[in-house]
């Protein structure tokens, strides 16, 4: 029989060093909340997904507290084009009306939800569902957003909507009783009626409620890029403020850039945006001293 070449790949002792550079880390952040926004090709490619659900029972498994918020817009554009239905997006934002919004629920509320709950089972974690009314873990309202052709005019989009209020009770509840809560971002307002959240805008806000020590967003980029394709490994809020003026951030960036910042000025003590696309991007992040993806600050 032949060995598998790429089993001795690393050494003994590389692995050992490896193991042991984890260490410090596993002490940071015992005990502590990391908010993951999950996203992007790990949500959709087999290998990726398995990766994820493995890295977020080691965390568990170490003594963290991960919560995930998860997107699903490759998912939502496939149950669109089925039905004939292409998407829309002003900002960055999908623009969701009735047939849409019906759409929406279904997919991130069910069909996504429980893939990614019913994997992290599979390989032996305890995972739990949740969207807004859970609990009234999310009061939302509708979101208008500014007319850039008209300045002083506002858009509606739709049943998309905005957080006014976060109520974190059920999330602790099953992190106290060992669960990992999985969260779709679809709010309620008091009417009980639906909306449509960016993802993003959620994981920010559930990190800042909670109190995380970590946020990380899982993307498809390698991070922040400037204009060249270079990789912005530390961004400040005044950094930020100037790639929004210049328009170097644009598209599904702006939410995700904004929630970031806003979460690392309310306390998060440490926001990444990485690379979902690569095996592992979570472990690599929170265990490793290796500089990932892009470092958020508030000052």
């Amino acid at each position: 029989m032949n060995a598998d070449p790429h089993h001795y790949a690393i050494t003994p002792n590389r692995k050992a060093e490896i193991l042991a550079e984890a260490l410090p880390f596993i002490r940071q952040y015992h005990g502590k909340t990391i908010v993951i926004k999950y996203g992007g090709n790990a949500m959709t490619e087999e290998r990726l997904k398995q990766s994820f659900a493995r890295d977020i029972i080691l965390l568990k498994l170490v003594g963290m507290s991960p919560v995930v918020v998860h997107g699903g817009g490759p998912q939502i554009d496939a149950a669109l084009k089925k039905i004939g239905k292409a998407g829309t997006f002003i900002q960055g934002m999908r623009v969701t009306d009735d047939e849409t919004m019906e759409i929406v629920e279904w997919v991130l509320g069910g069909e996504v939800q429980q893939d990614i709950v019913m994997l992290i089972n599979h390989f032996g974690g305890q995972a739990v569902g949740l969207t807004g009314k859970d609990g009234g873990l999310i009061r939302a309202r509708k979101l208008l957003i500014a007319d850039h052709a008209n300045p002083g005019h506002m858009l509606d989009i739709g049943y998309v909507g905005e957080i006014e209020k976060i109520n974190p009770a059920a999330v602790k509840a099953l992190q106290d009783g060992g669960f990992i809560p999985v969260i779709s971002p679809i709010g309620f307002d008091e009417g009980g009626q639906a909306y449509n959240i960016n993802a993003d805008l959620v994981a920010g806000k559930i990190a800042e409620i909670l109190k995380a020590e970590k946020l990380v967003m899982m993307t498809n980029t390698s991070g922040v890029l400037d204009k060249d394709g270079t990789l912005l490994t530390d961004l400040s809020a005044r950094e930020i403020d100037a790639l929004f003026a210049d328009g170097t951030l644009s598209g599904g960036m702006l939410p995700k850039i904004s929630s970031a910042l806003d979460a690392a000025k309310s306390g998060v003590h440490s926001v990444h945006i990485v690379d979902g696309r690569i095996e592992h991007a979570l472990l690599l992040e929170v265990l490793t001293e290796q500089a990932f993806g892009t470092l958020i600050r508030s000052q």
